[in-house]
Protein backbone atom coordinates (compact mmCIF):
# COMPACT_ATOMS: atom_id res chain seq x y z
CA UNK A 1 0.00 0.00 0.00
CA UNK A 2 1.44 3.20 -1.02
CA UNK A 3 1.02 6.76 1.71
CA UNK A 4 1.06 9.70 -0.10
CA UNK A 5 1.41 13.26 1.86
CA UNK A 6 -0.65 16.29 0.81
CA UNK A 7 -0.67 19.66 1.46
CA UNK A 8 -3.25 21.96 0.92
CA UNK A 9 -5.59 24.38 2.76
CA UNK A 10 -8.87 23.19 4.96
CA UNK A 11 -11.22 23.60 1.74
CA UNK A 12 -8.37 21.89 -0.52
CA UNK A 13 -8.17 18.56 1.96
CA UNK A 14 -11.91 18.17 2.09
CA UNK A 15 -12.75 18.33 -1.67
CA UNK A 16 -9.92 15.60 -1.62
CA UNK A 17 -11.84 13.51 0.40
CA UNK A 18 -15.23 14.23 -1.07
CA UNK A 19 -13.34 12.70 -4.35
CA UNK A 20 -11.88 9.45 -2.47
CA UNK A 21 -15.37 8.58 -1.01
CA UNK A 22 -17.76 9.21 -4.04
CA UNK A 23 -15.27 8.28 -6.58
CA UNK A 24 -13.57 10.15 -9.43
CA UNK A 25 -16.38 11.46 -10.89
CA UNK A 26 -14.49 15.16 -10.45
CA UNK A 27 -11.49 13.46 -10.90
CA UNK A 28 -10.81 15.48 -14.27
CA UNK A 29 -11.82 18.88 -12.78
CA UNK A 30 -9.18 18.21 -9.61
CA UNK A 31 -6.38 17.26 -12.48
CA UNK A 32 -7.21 20.61 -14.38
CA UNK A 33 -6.44 22.44 -11.05
CA UNK A 34 -3.40 21.00 -9.39
CA UNK A 35 -0.24 19.48 -10.38
CA UNK A 36 -0.33 15.56 -9.69
CA UNK A 37 2.28 14.40 -11.96
CA UNK A 38 5.04 14.48 -9.33
CA UNK A 39 3.90 12.99 -6.05
CA UNK A 40 6.24 11.20 -3.53
CA UNK A 41 4.99 8.54 -1.72
CA UNK A 42 6.76 5.80 1.24
CA UNK A 43 8.46 4.11 -1.44
CA UNK A 44 10.40 6.73 -2.47
CA UNK A 45 11.71 7.31 0.68
CA UNK A 46 12.40 3.33 1.11
CA UNK A 47 14.13 2.97 -1.43
CA UNK A 48 16.68 5.60 0.18
CA UNK A 49 16.24 5.00 3.72
CA UNK A 50 15.67 1.77 5.34
CA UNK A 51 12.25 2.96 7.64
CA UNK A 52 9.40 2.07 8.48
CA UNK A 53 6.29 3.28 6.41
CA UNK A 54 5.27 5.94 9.17
CA UNK A 55 9.25 7.21 9.67
CA UNK A 56 9.07 7.25 5.73
CA UNK A 57 5.81 9.27 5.17
CA UNK A 58 7.23 11.84 8.27
CA UNK A 59 10.28 12.30 6.53
CA UNK A 60 8.57 12.39 3.11
CA UNK A 61 6.40 15.27 4.98
CA UNK A 62 9.09 17.06 6.60
CA UNK A 63 11.09 17.04 3.00
CA UNK A 64 8.65 18.70 1.37
CA UNK A 65 7.57 21.62 3.68
CA UNK A 66 10.75 22.29 5.15
CA UNK A 67 11.38 26.17 3.94
CA UNK A 68 14.30 25.40 1.90
CA UNK A 69 11.74 23.18 -0.36
CA UNK A 70 9.44 26.06 -0.13
CA UNK A 71 11.55 28.81 -1.14
CA UNK A 72 12.88 26.60 -4.24
CA UNK A 73 9.15 25.65 -5.76
CA UNK A 74 8.43 29.50 -5.49
CA UNK A 75 12.02 30.35 -6.81
CA UNK A 76 11.40 27.78 -10.37
CA UNK A 77 7.67 29.39 -10.41
CA UNK A 78 9.33 32.89 -11.09
CA UNK A 79 11.35 31.70 -13.19
CA UNK A 80 9.66 29.91 -15.65
CA UNK A 81 7.23 31.95 -15.81
CA UNK A 82 9.60 35.14 -16.69
CA UNK A 83 11.35 32.53 -19.29
CA UNK A 84 7.80 31.68 -20.70
CA UNK A 85 6.93 35.30 -20.89
CA UNK A 86 4.10 35.75 -18.19
CA UNK A 87 3.52 39.18 -17.13
CA UNK A 88 3.81 39.53 -13.01
CA UNK A 89 0.46 40.16 -11.15
CA UNK A 90 0.96 43.58 -8.80
CA UNK A 91 2.18 42.75 -5.69
CA UNK A 92 0.44 45.54 -3.45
Amino acid sequence: MKKIVFEGTEEQIENLKLLLEHGDNDLPKLKENYQTENLWCVEDVQGMFECTDEEALDLCHRALTNDATIEQIWFAMDFEGEEMGLRKNDEE
